[in-house]
């Protein structure tokens, strides 16, 4: 792929991103929202801004890209032709985006054969985007633009820790990121996606998830690989398909998050 080609991909997925911003700007935060959920027992959120957000995400990539695939969060899967998929999650923090937090984020990769090769988290509401992949290590908010770069970090006991849910997954799940937890310096929950950023500009070390979805890390692993971080699951594996999810800031300290992890797996 030439520098050409790249450009155009990173300049659409941008345009993406903006097109989903308006979407959901324009339900935030409104209290006549409906809300619903996607399962009867468990409460799994679903709202207005979720559909109309990935519907102008995906008109927009079938107008410039007619062949490649999508792999959304709210519509079918659209299988094309090039290799490329654009994976897409609208609102990423539902549950956030509901209550008026401002850490929910729009997630936008481009994966290739199977690997995550551009990223952006984008939080409209405070105007932050992180992006990376194809040379580029971006951070853009409120007072300008600097290169993204992770923490220098390396051991357990002086790291901060995230993770969206403190009853993460199953109870053996819990108990690994329990044991992860309990050597690091700071444990904090909540922030969604915006986390992943955070990680990628250097603010947080370590995250440990479970039960994610591919349109969930996507985006997250090509931004924090371009920061120079690590993602991988809990065995060391390629974590494009989500499950459990590790993310630190070098290969030093996810080393050693490993070694506890693959103790409880």
């Amino acid at each position: 792929m030439n520098k050409l080609e790249k450009d155009q991909l990173i300049k659409l997925a941008h345009a993406v991103a903006d097109v989903a911003r308006v979407e959901t700007l324009k339900y935030f935060r409104i209290s006549s929202l409906t809300v619903e959920s996607k399962e009867d027992i468990l409460f799994d959120p679903v709202t207005i801004a979720d559909r109309q957000a990935e519907k102008a995400m995906r008109e927009l990539i079938e107008l410039n890209r007619p062949n490649d695939s999508i792999l959304g969060e709210e519509y079918p899967p659209k299988i094309g032709s090039t290799g490329f998929t654009w994976v897409l999650d609208p609102i990423d923090g539902t549950r956030g985006y509901i209550s008026g937090t401002p850490t929910w984020g729009t997630l936008i990769a481009l994966n290739h054969k199977g690997t995550s090769i551009f990223g952006i988290i984008d939080q409209p509401y405070i105007n932050e985007r992180f992006s990376g992949g194809f040379d580029e290590k971006l951070f853009s908010g409120p007072f300008g633009e600097k290169n993204l770069g992770v923490s220098k970090v390396k051991e357990l006991r002086e790291a901060v820790l995230f993770s969206t849910y403190p009853e993460i997954g199953s109870n053996t799940e819990l108990e690994g990121f329990k044991q992860v937890a309990k050597h690091c310096k700071l444990t904090r929950y909540g922030l969604d996606c915006y986390a992943y950023g955070l990680l990628a500009l250097g603010h947080i070390d370590v995250i440990v998830e479970a039960g994610l979805k591919a349109y969930d890390v996507q985006a997250p692993i090509a931004v924090i690989k371009a920061a120079g971080g690590n993602v991988t699951n809990w065995i060391g594996g390629p974590a494009e398909e989500g499950g459990r999810v590790l993310a630190t800031c070098n290969s030093q300290l996810h080393s050693k998050a490993l070694n506890i992890l693959k103790l409880i797996t």
